[in-house]
């Protein structure tokens, strides 16, 4: 969530209103404009307010041509009146809303069937907001059972967590927040995730577990999480250290089981003790749903589970919210029932194809190089060909957004900072026919942009930003 500082005179802000909003006020007429940053004297008509706010948000980008997120932005209108008809309901009162929590019981069920725990009912998991929330729920169940395991040691010795340097922010939060040391692989050459034998090189008895991602924000692509517990295997036949791993399936965790089938990445690995995804990624909802599962209770240690009864009944709670909208988990369920295994199979198939016919076009452009090609997750990175002296990934970065094109140019980390590039994420609804538009519009700007002296985005901070 981004910080706020409000003007320094925002007593002197005020909305600019078309006099034709002023017939609906209850007092007989808007005469004055309402300000932007404390709240009115008076109440207005709810029409005026709706217009009011209505306007002001046509300035957003238009969220189907933004290729930076990986966030769901299109769904079925029946899912859009589930979700209004849900969105009163509080979640965490399953005492009073049963039926949603059910739902949500079911999702879990139907999401550890999908990454073939081995015993589907003794898999324990729970909806979060997103993501982020279920690897911070992730991660703390990891430092507690390190921290009952070393109880002789713990708090003395300071734990460790292990992941590549491409992880998504959410775990250096994480580290952060929960005074966790953060030890990142750096990226190497042409490797842009972990190398599980770098990896395994710095874990040690402090390390709580390793985070594979299946599915890297930077590039679209799988770490090879059979290949990461292989080496844990090994580590732990040398040591005895047996370290677990939480594969943040934050994307591909809703596009390999479907794609991917003969990919082990999930419970089949006896060392995998949990799996979190995104709903409102390629699990293809709206905002404001994720979902965290253990392989079983012993996965979960049973004092993070929190149990209250001032809403009525027992109710044990995992979450770092508490109160939150039932909308997104019935969304979800509405998509599993759906779409089923053959739906979701159909949909991330042709989001791929999209990706992968897309980008091989762009390469014969002939002004780019290609790092990945959306043959894993539907995201393809690329950078300019090393004969393109005269404009950069930012200044095209800039010169499509002028076309309403959200496509965000970023650097890499360490190890490869000199390596700069743009991300095109393909989700549903950027269907082949938004494709050829937005190769058109690339096509289009390159004639201008061979003639530039040099690059000429300066401040490429600004140019644009790196949207997970």
């Amino acid at each position: 969530m981004a910080l706020h500082k409000g003007p320094d005179k925002h007593e002197r802000r005020t909305m600019s209103v078309n006099p034709f909003f002023g017939e609906a006020n209850p007092v007989g007429g808007m005469t004055e404009a309402p300000p932007t940053h404390r709240l009115p004297d008076a109440p207005m008509s709810p029409s005026t307010a709706y217009q009011l706010v209505h306007d002001e948000l046509m300035l957003d980008g238009n969220s189907r041509l933004n290729l930076a997120t990986f966030v769901t932005t299109w769904m079925e209108p029946q899912a859009g009146v589930l979700m209004g008809e849900c969105r009163d309901k509080n979640m965490i009162d399953k005492d009073e809303y049963p039926r949603t929590a059910e739902l949500e019981r079911r999702c879990v069920a139907m999401l550890a069937d999908l990454w073939n725990a081995p015993d589907p009912s003794a898999a324990v998991g729970c909806s979060t907001t997103g993501s982020s929330e279920a690897c911070m729920l992730a991660g703390m169940a990891l430092k507690r059972r390190w921290a009952k395991r070393n109880a002789d040691r713990y708090p003395g010795a300071r734990p460790n967590l292990v992941m590549g340097v491409n992880v998504q922010v959410c775990w250096e939060k994480f580290c952060n927040f929960w005074e966790v040391e953060a030890r990142l692989v750096p990226m190497e050459g042409d490797r842009f995730h972990l190398d599980p034998q770098a990896a395994v090189e710095l874990c040690d008895e402090n390390t709580i577990g390793v985070v594979g991602i299946l599915g890297s924000t930077f590039d679209g692509s799988y770490e090879p999480v059979a290949d990461l517990c292989a080496a844990l295997d090994a580590l732990q036949e040398r040591t005895g250290l047996d370290i677990p791993v939480h594969v943040d399936g934050a994307s591909g965790g809703m596009v390999a089981p479907f794609l991917d089938e003969d990919l082990v990445w999930d419970f089949r690995l006896p060392r995998v003790a949990s799996i979190n995804t995104s709903g409102h990624k390629y699990g293809l909802v709206y905002p404001g749903v994720g979902w965290a599962l253990w392989r079983d209770k012993e996965a979960l240690p049973e004092e993070l589970v929190f149990r209250v009864n001032y809403l009525g009944g027992d109710m044990p709670t995992f979450a770092l919210n508490f109160s939150r909208p039932g909308a997104q988990v019935v969304a979800q369920y509405y998509t599993f029932l759906r779409l089923g295994r053959e739906g979701y199979r159909a949909v991330q198939q042709s989001t791929r194809d999209v990706a992968t016919s897309l980008a091989s076009r762009i390469e014969e452009l002939g002004d780019f190089r290609l790092l990945t090609r959306g043959d894993q997750l539907p995201v393809f990175a690329l950078t300019t060909a090393e004969h393109v002296t005269s404009y950069d990934v930012f200044d095209v970065s800039r010169r499509l957004r002028e076309g309403g094109w959200l496509v965000p140019a970023y650097t890499f980390p360490a190890n490869r900072e000199d390596l700069s590039v743009l991300r095109i994420v393909c989700r549903n609804g950027f269907s082949h026919d938004l494709a050829d538009l937005f190769l058109d519009d690339l096509a289009r700007l390159l004639p201008d942009l061979r003639r530039q002296p040099h690059p000429l985005t300066r401040d490429k901070g600004a140019a644009t930003g790196f949207h997970h």
